[in-house]
């Protein structure tokens, strides 16, 4: 980081017109993109804000694992009351900001109301998001023989970092409060090296193994019992534009993963396709059409050569 001038000590040169000339580029991209200066006034979802959200609210789902070390069974009402507390109007504020920055009726008591009804509403789905975290849980248990226990997999397995981020964040999503999804979707990638965009759909008893370079697009829709390795793409295999040459938004453009199909690592599955269900990808498959339920879908063996050394030359 740049050190400022010592107080004795002049700019090397008039800083004014560079200020003024960075001033007129903000003020000429706001206008571009109708950004009204009010909105800039009201402020932008914190990524920093929303790593507490949702580190907060992952003790509340966890309480005696996520939260703090010396919580005891006894207090775990009063815990999760209290993180909730915490939480929720922390979030509150974060929507509040997106909404205000993002939406076209400006009447705060619209707003408010958006952002009451998002807020609850995630707060009563709650319960049902630990049922499913529940379920990845035990599945990632029952599909790693190096597992211990589920204690061990919650604590230490990046999935189910990137999993407890994404169920929460795809409720965000549904709920009208897409940029804090998104935020917290970026904040599980920095973590874990897992890209899962918020608007995909992940089915019960979901297992990444491993798990580093995942990208799962939005669109995507993948089943249950599904599980795939470290590598893998369910990705877009072309992007569709309108009659001025912009990219068309939200169209589905990602695979569909039916139930209890397993992908390898380092398979590549892209566009509106479908795997069909009990479906076993083979590793580094490149894959661009639809195959029916129960295939087996493997690369033709590669050719290896190898050439020992003798030790004696």
């Amino acid at each position: 980081m740049g050190q400022a001038c010592p107080a004795n000590e002049a700019a090397p040169f008039d800083l004014g017109p560079v200020i003024s000339g960075l001033r007129q580029v903000r003020d000429d991209w706001r206008s571009a993109q109708d950004r009204h200066a009010e909105f800039g006034a009201l402020g932008f979802p914190s990524r920093q804000a929303m790593s507490r959200v949702i580190d907060v609210l992952s003790a509340a789902l966890f309480p005696l694992r996520l939260g703090p070390p010396d919580l005891h069974l006894e207090s775990e009402d009063e815990f999760v009351q209290a993180s909730l507390e915490t939480a929720l109007p922390l979030l509150a504020a974060q929507v509040r900001m997106e909404l205000h920055y993002s939406r076209h009726e400006r009447g705060s008591e619209a707003i408010e109301r958006a952002v009451t009804a998002i807020v609850e509403e995630l707060a009563r789905r709650l319960p049902d998001i630990r049922r499913m975290l529940d379920s990845d849980l035990e599945a990632a248990f029952d599909g790693d023989p190096a597992a211990r226990s589920v204690d061990e997999v919650l604590l230490c397995y990046p999935c189910v970092t990137a999993i407890i981020h994404h169920r929460i964040a795809h409720e965000l999503y549904t709920l009208g409060a897409p940029l804090v999804a998104r935020i917290i979707a970026e904040i599980a990638h920095s973590r874990t090296g897992i890209d899962i965009h918020p608007g995909a759909q992940i089915g019960d008893s979901f297992f990444i193994d491993h798990g580093t370079g995942v990208v799962i697009g939005q669109t995507a829709i993948i089943g249950n019992r599904v599980r795939i390795y470290q590598a893998v793409t369910l990705g877009a295999r072309s992007f569709s534009t309108d009659e001025e040459g912009r990219l068309v938004k939200d169209e589905p453009r990602h695979p569909i993963i039916e139930d209890d199909v397993t992908i390898y690592a380092g398979a590549t599955i892209l566009g509106r396709i479908t795997i069909g269900r009990g479906s076993v990808i083979g590793g580094n498959v490149w894959l661009t059409r639809s195959v029916p339920a129960g295939s087996r879908v493997r690369q033709t063996q590669p050719s290896v050569s190898i050439e020992a050394s003798d030790c004696f030359d």
